[in-house]
This record gives structure tokens, C-alpha cells and sequence, in this order.
């Protein structure tokens, strides 16, 4: 096994900014991804897994160690009745994966169409959207456990899942790498279709009793208008979808940034277990005084999405990480609320 070294990273990530990986490898199967940890472990090498780079902000200044890109591939199924169980390798495109379970009757997946990046990220973030998590699907993750030295395979228990959040993300970072996951999914399902934006978007059409296919088109057409669908023709492309998660607060912290709020619209939220509530980022965004499209210098925000931070010619890692934390300031300083950044940093990069 031999890496290849500085190689820029920017053209892997949908941001398109940041320095270059000093050694840099592909994984096309489970033995070179085994290969590549032993390689960093024997040279005392911090070791990085790249996905699709749809969530992730890279330092300008690059990242020592090994970037291990996994570009494992490969679908399985097996049928039981009305369950399917589909075991996807964690190198396969996101939406090919949803496409094909909505295309052959799959429940479980649809409102998660259009979403960038892998396979092997999703229960890392939990990905999420409409009324959706991965979470309420997946049935095991398959990784390689860098502490054990073995692979394992891990119940949506010992995943613990949360919102975007997991113990691949959380609480145990960089001991797992993802091979494959596992999701059970229903032959002939009623589609989720609850989400507001959802419902809107079908009544718009007039269709009242939706098909998988009929919420998929539907959450790519909402997902498109706010640029959340990777476009090359698109002038929102660089980004890493939504930057800020939404914040979730107890009853008593609701109180107080309602408070803060009075004389602005009605404040969105959704009830979350144990009484906590989950607030839009977006709109104490807004309301903190940006709109949709502001920009400083070469980045800025969106225009159709307050949650994206954009990146347009000229932008560094540095940039988009100087706008970041002044969003955040403002949000905290109008309604004391912190927001937590949804992507990963590689280097040395904080909001904080």
C-alpha cells in the first residue's frame, strides 16, 4: 500500500475550500481499509475518513496524517414477507440507494431523497429530513473498530442515535470506521407524509393520497428551491447544506428566548421527548438580522436557504469560519441561544 501525498482536498468536499491531505488514500475494499489504519497506527499518523465531503469544512492549512477516503461498494437484499432488508457498502451514493427503494416499493427512506453524500454517513448524522431519520430504519452498522481491531456490528442500541447526532459523531469519534448499514424497510409502505413543507408541496399538485415516488418528487422539488440538491448550474452549490442543527431547549430556556422575541413573527417550534422543544435556526437567524443572501466578502449566506453558508470565488476555510461564528454571536447575543455547527472540522478550526 502506497498513499499518495498532497493531495488537495477542496475538490472532495462540496464546499470547495481547504488544504490538502499530506497522505491520501482510496479504499475500494475492506482489506485496503484494514491496510490504511495499520499504515497510520505503525507511523503514529492521525488518520481522517472521507465520505462524499458534503458535511465537512477542511482548514486552509490542510491535514497532517492519513485521509482515508472509503469508496467501498456494493447492495444487498433480502426479502422476508413485507420486510426488506437492504445492506448498503458505505462508498454508495446517498440518493442512488433512497432511488432505488422508492422505485421498487421500499417504504422508509422517501422523504430522505436528494440528500448529498454517502451511505457511510448517515448513521454517523442520523441523517434527517421531513419527518425522517435514518435511525428509524437502520437495523446494524457494520465498522471496523480501530480500538478492537476487529469488525463489528453494531445495534441502533450501541448506535445511540439522537438528533444528527450518534456515538460514531458524539461520543466516540474516530474509533469506528463505517463499512456498511444495514436498513429494514417495508414492501408496499404508506409513505411518511406529515412534514408541513410536505404537505404543501402535494396539495400543490393535488395529489391527496401520495405514492412513494409522488413524496420523493415532491421533497426534491422543495429540496432544489431551497438549492439543497447538488447542482452544478446552481450559484448556492458550495456549501455543506445546512450549517447550524436546529436547537433544542427545555421549557424553561423556551420561555426566556421567547421573551427575547417579543414583536417578532410567531417563533416555529416542533415538541421533542421530555417536554423540550426544538426552535428553526433559520429563523432566529433571520430574526438576528440576516437574510437570506447576505454575503461578506466571498461568502455569505444562501440566497433561498438562511441555513446555508455558501462559499463564491476566492473563499477560504478561514472565511467561512470568521461569517460562522459571527452568525452564531449575533443569534446568541438576540435570544441567548448558541447554535451548534452541523459539519465536521478538519485542522485547526473552531467557531469558539
Amino acid at each position: 500500500m502506497k498513499p499518495l501525498e498532497n493531495i488537495p482536498l477542496a475538490r472532495h468536499c462540496t464546499m470547495g475550500v481547504g488544504g490538502s491531505a499530506r497522505h491520501f488514500l482510496e479504499a475500494t475494499d475492506e482489506r485496503a481499509v484494514h491496510e490504511a489504519v495499520e499504515w497510520a497506527e505503525r507511523r503514529d499518523l492521525l488518520l481522517h475518513v472521507l465520505g462524499g465531503g458534503s458535511n465537512l469544512v477542511v482548514a486552509d492549512e490542510g491535514v497532517e496524517g492519513l485521509v482515508l477516503k472509503v469508496g467501498l461498494r456494493g447492495v444487498t437484499e433480502r426479502a422476508v414477507g413485507e420486510v426488506v432488508e437492504v445492506t448498503a457498502a458505505a462508498g454508495e451514493p446517498w440518493d442512488d440507494l433512497v432511488r432505488r427503494a422508492v422505485e421498487r416499493g421500499w417504504a422508509g427512506l422517501e422523504c430522505l431523497s436528494g440528500i448529498p453524500g454517502l451511505v457511510g454517513a448517515t448513521p454517523i448524522q442520523n441523517v434527517g429530513a421531513y419527518g425522517q431519520e435514518v435511525s428509524e430504519t437502520v437495523t446494524a452498522v457494520r465498522a471496523l473498530d480501530r480500538r478492537a481491531g476487529q469488525v463489528v456490528a453494531l445495534s441502533p442500541r450501541e448506535c445511540g442515535f439522537g438528533y444528527r447526532d450518534s456515538v460514531f459523531k458524539s461520543r466516540m469519534p474516530g474509533r469506528y470506521i463505517v463499512l456498511s448499514v444495514s436498513y429494514r424497510l417495508v414492501l408496499g409502505g404508506a409513505p411518511a407524509a406529515g412534514w408541513a413543507d410536505l404537505v404543501k408541496d402535494l396539495e400543490r399538485r393535488g395529489i391527496r393520497s401520495p405514492s412513494l415516488v409522488d413524496v420523493r418528487r415532491s421533497v426534491l422539488h422543495i429540496r432544489r428551491s431551497k438549492s439543497m440538491v447538488l447542482d452544478a448550474g446552481d450559484p448556492n452549490r458550495r456549501s455543506c447544506g445546512s450549517f447550524f442543527v436546529n436547537p433544542i431547549v427545555t421549557a424553561a430556556d423556551l420561555e426566556r428566548i421567547e421573551d427575547r422575541a417579543r414583536g417578532e413573527s410567531p417563533m416555529p417550534r416542533w415538541p421533542e421527548p421530555g417536554g423540550r422543544v426544538k426552535l428553526s435556526a433559520a429563523w432566529l437567524i433571520e430574526r438576528a438580522g440576516f437574510e437570506r443572501g447576505h454575503t461578506d466578502g466571498p461568502v455569505g449566506l444562501s440566497s433561498r436557504h438562511t441555513l446555508a453558508i455558501v462559499c463564491h470565488d476566492g473563499a477560504r476555510a478561514s472565511d467561512v469560519v470568521t461569517f460562522a461564528r459571527r452568525v452564531r454571536e449575533r443569534v446568541e447575543e438576540r435570544f441567548g441561544v448558541l447554535l451548534v455547527p452541523e459539519p465536521v472540522f478538519w485542522g485547526p478550526l473552531s467557531l469558539d
